[in-house]
This record gives structure tokens, sequence and C-alpha cells, in this order.
């Protein structure tokens, strides 16, 4: 059994996990754009493949499927889920599944305000949002929330053009200044990171693992530490049935008092992902279970609390040039 990790760019523990996962009973293959995305590196085998917006990237995937008999294939950025999920049946006529969410799901998720919307019409506490910016100044003006507020595109990741603002002017020279710019209520809480894992064979919760965020960087957890709560993991797996994710889905919440808040959906391998499975919750092993039909038991909860994850730099020398 092959896997294909796509985009891989420097995850470079995520490879190494389905590495071991596999261990003799298949290979990691790799791809990303760039020569110099250091996770290729650590792969069984890698190719350097076109941009996802360039016409011939999927058929580039393809070819790959077919020769390195790839039995399944996810992607580590946002923007290229979608376009593996709109394509999922092309992939399987290769003897190939795409483990990962529906297509619906993915652009749902990608898109801030449908996600608000879905939360808000489901019932969920979120965070205030607005694509009008008149509602936004009535509803302050009201006292349904003040400053500060986020401003940020309604479609983006990764934390990217995310600005806080203290003041209507501010937040009126943000939104004039964006394309699809969303205005959010600023929720001051803890936050907090689950890595959750949706069988593909029962489409059920297998695996939720929490923890609290204690620093972020670059949008990604840097340090946290691990731990539990019943009423959290309801939460959770009531979200997860409700909105019908498969596979592997990283969820950001916020605690306020004793309310849990739904914040933001990926649904995939998380920057924070490597402390689950530093603390024995093992998604690859999971996810080949499933390419080999077998159906998981869950194992919510069964990890030890107060592990704390701090990441750390290291780097990769290779031979390479300029061009």
């Amino acid at each position: 059994m092959n896997i294909l990790i796509a985009s891989c760019g420097t995850r470079n523990k995520i490879v190494q996990y389905f590495k071991q996962a596999l261990r003799g009973r298949g290979k990691v293959v790799a791809t990303d754009c760039s020569p110099n995305a250091p996770a290729l590196y650590e792969a069984d085998v890698h190719y350097i493949v076109p941009r996802i917006t360039e016409e011939n990237y999927l058929d580039t995937l393809y070819d790959i499927c077919r020769k390195e008999k790839i039995k399944g294939v996810l992607s580590l950025i946002d923007p290229e889920l979608s376009l593996l999920a709109l394509h999922e049946k092309d992939f399987e006529k290769l003897g190939t599944t795409v483990i990962g969410s529906s297509y619906e799901l993915c652009e749902r998720t990608l898109n801030k305000w449908e996600m608000y919307r879905w939360l808000k019409d489901h019932g969920y506490y979120c965070a205030r949002s607005y694509m009008d910016i008149e509602e936004f100044v009535r509803d302050v003006k009201a006292g349904l929330l003040t400053y500060p507020v986020f401003v940020k595109p309604a479609k983006g990741s990764a934390s990217i053009s995310i600005s806080k603002a203290y003041d209507e002017e501010t937040v009126r020279l943000l939104v004039s200044h964006g394309e699809g710019m969303m205005i959010q209520e600023f929720l001051d809480g803890q936050e907090i990171g689950a890595d959750c894992y949706i069988d593909l064979q029962s489409r059920k919760p297998v695996s939720v693992f929490t923890k609290k965020k204690i620093v972020m960087r670059a949008g990604e957890t840097d340090k946290a530490i691990s731990f539990k709560d019943e009423k959290l993991f309801a939460l959770i797996e009531r979200f997860i049935g409700e909105a019908g994710f498969l596979g592997q889905i990283d969820i950001d919440i916020f605690q306020i008092g004793e309310v849990y808040y739904i914040s933001e959906i990926n649904p995939r391998f998380g920057g924070g992902y490597p402390h689950a499975y530093e603390c024995g919750v093992d998604h690859m092993e999971l996810i080949v279970n499933n390419l080999e039909g077998r159906e998981n038991r869950v194992i919510t909860g069964q990890y030890e609390e107060g592990l704390i994850m701090m990441k750390y730099n290291e780097i990769m020398v290779r031979k390479g040039s300029l061009d």
C-alpha cells in the first residue's frame, strides 16, 4: 500500500509518521511544487510537480498515482482540499481513495462567512461575524459587541491578512482596502485545538484529541498542553455528525467561562497534530486501517492529560541552486 502526500511543504513530521505507520507495508510518496520543500526528502519517493493552479497539475497527480500504485491521497494545504474532493471519482478510477471530506464541506470551511452562517443556523456558539459594515456598526452601537474586533478575508488560511481593529475608523479603512473582508468578534478566552479523525468506513468520529494552546506562531500552535473534557468531546462529536466531515480534521475552539465557541475548521492535518501523535494518538494508523478495509474502534480521550508540546527549529541542508 502506497500513500501520496500532496503539497507536503515543511510538514516533515507528517511524512515521518506515515512511514512509521506503513512499516514496510508500503511507500510514502510526497509531492510539492518547490524543490526546497524539506518534507519531500523524508518520503520514500518524491516528485516536483506544477502549482495546483496550473492546467496539467491534476494529470501529473494521476500519472503519479498510476506509476506508484497509490492507495490513498491527501493534501496538507487548504486550497488543494477542494480540488482533490472535486475529482474524487477520477482518483477512484485509478484505485486511489481521496482521504478527506466532500467538496461542499471543503469549500464551506475555506469560506469563513459560510462556515459562520452554518454554525449559527445549527445552534453552535461562535464569534459574531459581519460582511456588511453598516450592520456591524449598528450592533456595536446597540451594545451587542465591543472593540477590539478582527478584520480578515472571508476566504483565507494561515492567519494571512488578519488585523485587529480598536475603532470604527480602522475597521472602515481595513474593509475598504481589501476584497471580501469579514469583521469578526474578538473572543477573549482560552484557545483550544482539537485533532479529530472520522472513520472512512463507519463515517463516525473515532478519535478526538484536545489541547489548550499556550503560544501561537504564524497561525500555528507553538506550545500547548493536553487536556480532556467529556462535555467538549460530546460537543465535537455532535458537530462532526451534523456537518458530515470525513478523515482528518482540525478544529479551533475558544472557551469563555463554561461555554465552548467553535471558531474555525480545517479538514486536514493541522500544524499542531504532532502533539496528538506524540501523546499516542496515531491517526496515520487509523488511515492505513481504513485503506485496508478495516473499521477503527473508538479511541477518543485515550491519552494522558498535562503533556506539553514545545516546538523547536530543525534544518535540512541539500545541494541546490537559485533556479
